[in-house]
């Protein structure tokens, strides 16, 4: 079984290096009050299983019922037929109506259900940036007419794609990339547990490759645990971390290198349209580029400076060409 399944938080007091956040939650479950939330984090933080903790805390018994959890890719990346054939959707979707008319019924009819020995439920959007304008809007009418029995989770990446009406009526929780010094101290109770050793160097390696990524950080370890003593972990991580994104960004490099930056924009703005990248994700990627196949001051500059921008909710696309651009001139000109 994955270790990071096995030690997964089971409780609020299990989520670590997110001290504030799980303050918060702590209280709303003690309390019995909870806002609407905006929940925003890099992936391997903690976002998700935080919800999950807190429905655990704040309903006895079987949680599960009063939480109801949707993928925004799964209710409206992937079309009408697949709403059709989910069978949590299948007996309350509208054939003859569009993909965006369903998206408001089922949302509707999940807000509309009422808990079970509790005054709300919880609503969950994971992946809440991949939301069309239209959907989010829907969802703010929801959101004012079901507030007494329902809140509404949204769970992101990019926080800058939920739209201001959506984002005023909730409250902001940011799950921060976790410290390495607290990354390596879990690798080191899951060795224990698992009497398993490894070399310090080894253990550094792992914790500097998952980039404040709790969850990678642990697949890794298992990963170099059962490659064996003879295995180069380097070399193994490195071909495990050069994700298909990963080569996407490459070739964007390959064609600033080239002169055409017209393809490099292309190529950016696919990581963000196709594969679903926020654009500090996409910072990310160029960055593990640069750090494999690149020694240039000024790309580290470019990428810091992009990384600021972004982290203060400028427009994404706008950002990402902004990079290119200054990549194009100061580098490869």
């Amino acid at each position: 079984m994955l270790w990071s399944e096995v030690y997964r938080p089971k409780g609020c007091e299990d989520i670590i290096g997110q001290d504030e956040v799980v303050r918060y939650l702590v209280s709303f479950a003690e309390s019995g009050s909870v806002p609407h939330m905006l929940i925003s984090g890099p992936h391997g933080t903690g976002k998700t299983v935080a919800v999950e903790c807190l429905a655990k805390g704040l309903y006895t018994g079987n949680w599960e019922a009063n939480v109801s959890t949707f993928s925004a890719a799964d209710l409206l990346g992937r079309g009408r037929s697949a709403l059709e054939a989910d069978e949590r959707f299948s007996h309350i979707y509208r054939k003859d109506q569009s993909l965006i008319v369903n998206f408001k019924y089922i949302v509707k009819w999940y807000a509309s259900m009422r808990p079970l020995d509790a005054p709300f439920k919880l609503m969950v959007f994971e992946d809440a940036h991949d939301l069309t304008f239209e959907a989010q809007q829907a969802l703010r009418r929801t959101m004012e007419r079901y507030s007494a029995t329902c809140r509404f989770i949204f769970i992101t990446t990019r926080p800058s794609a939920i739209i201001p009406a959506i984002a005023s009526r909730c409250l902001p929780l940011f799950f921060a990339p976790i410290e390495s010094g607290i990354i390596r101290a879990r690798l080191e109770e899951i060795l224990a547990a698992e009497a398993a050793t490894l070399p310090a160097d080894d253990l550094d390696l792992i914790v500097h490759a998952a980039q404040g990524d709790l969850r990678r950080a642990i697949i890794y370890l298992q990963l170099a645990v059962g490659s064996g003593e003879d295995a180069d972990l380097a070399e193994v991580l490195a071909e495990v971390s050069r994700s298909e994104t990963g080569n996407v960004a490459t070739s964007a490099f390959d064609a600033l290198r080239t002169g055409n930056f017209d393809a490099a924009s292309r190529i950016a703005e696919s990581l963000m349209i196709e594969y679903g990248l926020s654009a500090r994700e996409v910072v990310h990627e160029l960055r593990q580029v640069v750090r494999r196949e690149y020694n240039h001051p000024a790309l580290a500059v470019a990428l810091a400076d992009a990384d600021h921008r972004l982290c203060h909710n400028a427009n994404d696309f706008v950002q990402v060409n902004a990079l290119l651009a200054r990549i194009a001139r100061e580098v490869f000109l």
